[in-house]
């Protein structure tokens, strides 16, 4: 009888990690604290639950590195991807979902395996001695006594950032004499996000109301825990430069307002939130002002004057380790190699890449369990230069978490003009990932 790898932790990387490792044929007891202990974000006790965005980013697998990793996790087998791509919404050349679709079909998915147990408890401290296999997939908003064990184990002074959620609106209260459909420079289906147009006026008044509303303050042993650059809170940007938001998620550079035949001085976009269509959510508005304040900034928004809002934005911190100093290239702790970490708390960013690196670490134990060799993915693959980026690649001195892009990738070994580097460095990303799984095709997932 092969004895069950532990996993802690039902978010996308859990989820996956358990995926992997039972389709391997290994049996997993999967912990997930809630719903006996909640979390600042999450509404529900489904498995990968989204509380951010319901947006994968883009699906362009030719030339985007996020693309490349979608389409190098459906060829190795990922819930996560097959999930998502059941329950898509419209939204350009991204993957986007209907968040309670898309993790109650995960949680349909796990729970139906049979080689998955779920126990609903939390791990309050480092995990028994006994379990010889663990995988951490905690996430960013891993428990504060699991969080302090893993201190204790690492000798690390802090494991914390901050980022924000964005706030959801209901569709049926914009007003579309002012705002109208249309994706930057007509990408997907051309209508994929609504856009509410800002004068020169109504922007320098919406900034400044941004930064002189009320904001969330922090409790004493939060107020050195450093932002996540990418995902600062609004308000924040606004700080930086009266232009920023204009060049960054107010940018109005490939839309025209019907109404004016021209492109306005800024825009605010707002992305489907479920495959009903009635829920939106405004895009690159995650925030730490408080709710009255959030409600009074952002009903300035032309088009959102009468905005109900589903879902008011918010402030939660996160959690991550100093990888490239604390694990190793199987993603197993140095001081103790039984335990494995995955997803988030590893230090990269992102929903896929945090079911990328819960798919690598479910693949790994699931090899050790069954003393199959550990077959890492090529360096020249998105899974591999994640990998390779937070188990050494990057300085450990200066390491924040990290999306996958194409400079984790190591350079072509032939000269390709400039404007196809990204096409080149994709297609050899798919080759050499097949080749990949034809190596390690005996601990590759099936379906069950």
């Amino acid at each position: 009888m092969i004895n069950p790898i532990h996993i802690i932790g039902g978010g996308l990387a859990g989820a996956e990690a358990a995926w992997a490792a039972a389709a391997a044929g290994v049996p997993v007891i999967l912990h997930e604290m809630r719903p006996c202990r909640g979390t600042e974000a999450h509404r529900t006790d489904k498995f990968a639950e989204l509380v951010c965005s319901n947006s994968l980013r883009s699906d362009d697998a030719a030339t985007n590195a996020v693309g490349v990793l979608h389409e190098e996790l459906r060829r190795a087998g990922s819930l996560i991807l097959k999930a998502a791509d059941a329950t898509r919404v419209p939204a350009g050349a991204a993957l986007a979902v209907d968040r309670e679709n898309f993790s109650a079909a995960v949680t349909a998915a796990i729970s139906d395996h049979p080689l998955i147990s779920v126990r609903r408890e939390e791990v309050a401290g480092a995990p028994p001695a006994d379990w010889d296999s663990v995988i951490i997939a905690s996430g960013p908003l891993t428990s504060p006594a699991l969080s302090q064990a893993i201190l204790g184990l690492t000798g690390e002074e802090s494991l914390a950032f901050f980022d924000a959620i964005a706030p959801i609106i209901h569709a049926d209260s914009i007003d579309f004499d002012k705002a109208w459909f249309q994706s930057r420079y007509d990408k997907g289906d051309g209508k994929d996000y609504i856009n509410c147009p800002l004068e020169k006026e109504q922007y320098e008044a919406f900034v400044d109301a941004l930064l002189a509303g009320e904001k969330t303050t922090f409790k004493e042993w939060e107020a050195n825990t450093p932002y996540f650059n990418g995902c600062l809170p609004i308000e924040v940007m606004a700080e930086r430069g009266r232009d920023t938001l204009r060049f960054g998620p107010m940018k109005p550079v490939g839309l025209t307002d019907p109404r004016t035949g021209r492109r306005p001085y800024a825009v605010v976009q707002l992305r489907q939130d479920n495959a009903l269509g009635t829920l939106y959510n405004i895009v690159g508005f995650q925030t730490k002002l408080k709710h009255a304040a959030q409600v009074e900034t952002f009903r300035r928004i032309p088009g959102l004057e009468n905005a109900s809002f589903a879902r008011l934005g918010g402030l939660h911190r996160n959690t991550f380790l100093n990888s490239p100093r604390l694990l190793d290239g199987a993603l197993r702790l140095k001081a103790e190699p039984r335990l494995r970490f995955a997803g988030q708390i590893t230090g990269v960013e992102g929903y896929v890449e945090s079911a990328a690196i819960g798919l690598l670490a479910g693949r790994f134990a699931a090899a050790e369990r069954l003393g199959r060799p550990i077959l890492p993915p090529p360096p020249t693959t998105a899974l591999g230069a994640l990998l390779v980026h937070i188990t050494g690649g990057a300085m450990a001195d200066t390491f924040q978490p990290m999306n996958v892009n194409f400079g984790l990738f190591p350079p072509l070994e032939s000269k390709v003009k400039k404007n196809e580097r990204k096409g080149a460095m994709a297609a050899r990303a798919l080759a050499d990932l097949d080749g990949w799984l034809k190596s390690s095709s005996h601990t590759a997932p099936h379906q069950p």
